[in-house]
């Protein structure tokens, strides 16, 4: 089988390297891997450093000429790709790369369509996952973390499911469960309708536990829950009624 893994770059100058190494690196037993790396003109020296990666075996390197939000990054990425499984991996280091087999194994031993990586399943951290220094990243981090939890129960409400970790970034889908989909969101909240508009279609999700290390604002954190969190809300009411 082959693994498809979409790779957004915006400004990751700190960690691209070493996610790309990673991801070149990990060894899956019986998964191609295929990679399309979707950079979207950084500023701050990515651009350089995904471009030592055009040419290796089985790496796609598309630049782009702005950039037109994580969402529009995936969207081109998806024309690219001929796996069997997608991933969408951010170029930061907050989850783990050896979590793929992990990951991977519910589409060969259980027939899985969707499978999630959960940090919420951990009984160690629940969803205290982000635990900053600091009076302000305190109050952002305790501030994102229950944004989440508050969107997966409306999440679970509307459509039906029984998600732990709706807001993970680890959201493998089998290419069958995309096919004929059409996204339309730009930001951060095209994951959320990706996983709308598959559980609409009837498909069941797995989730299994996986690891979690949260970067602050001041390390590149990007998403704003008072300006991304308003995007998550309404993709998650918009595409229970309309796709």
């Amino acid at each position: 089988m082959k693994l498809s893994l979409i790779i957004p770059v915006f400004n990751e100058a700190a960690t691209a390297a070493t996610l790309l190494d990673q991801v070149l690196s990990v060894e899956l037993p019986g998964w191609e891997k295929e990679i399309v790396i979707i950079e979207s003109g950084s500023t701050d020296g990515t651009t350089e450093i995904v471009r030592g990666y055009q040419g290796k075996p089985g790496v796609t390197v598309v630049f782009e000429d702005r950039p037109r939000g994580k969402g529009a990054a995936v969207r081109r990425g998806m024309e690219l790709i001929t796996g069997d499984v997608v991933l969408i991996q951010d170029a930061d280091l907050e989850y783990k790369v050896s979590d793929y087999p992990k990951l991977l194994a519910p589409f060969v031993n259980e027939g899985a369509d969707i499978v999630f990586g959960s940090r919420a399943l951990d009984p160690k951290q629940r969803w205290q996952y982000r635990q900053f220094s600091g009076l302000w990243e305190r109050a952002y981090g305790r501030v994102v973390n229950w944004g989440g939890l508050v969107y997966t129960i409306l999440f679970n409400i509307l459509y039906g499911t029984r998600l732990s970790d709706g807001s993970t970034m680890f959201k493998l889908y089998r290419r069958k469960v995309l096919d004929g989909m059409t996204l339309r969101s730009h930001g951060f909240d095209y994951d959320w309708e990706m996983q709308a508009k598959a559980a609409k279609r009837g498909y069941l999700f797995t989730e299994r536990i996986v690891s979690y290390k949260a970067r602050s604002r001041a390390e590149g954190k990007k998403i704003r829950f008072w300006r991304d969190g308003w995007l998550v809300f309404a993709a998650i009411i918009r595409y229970r009624f309309t796709d």
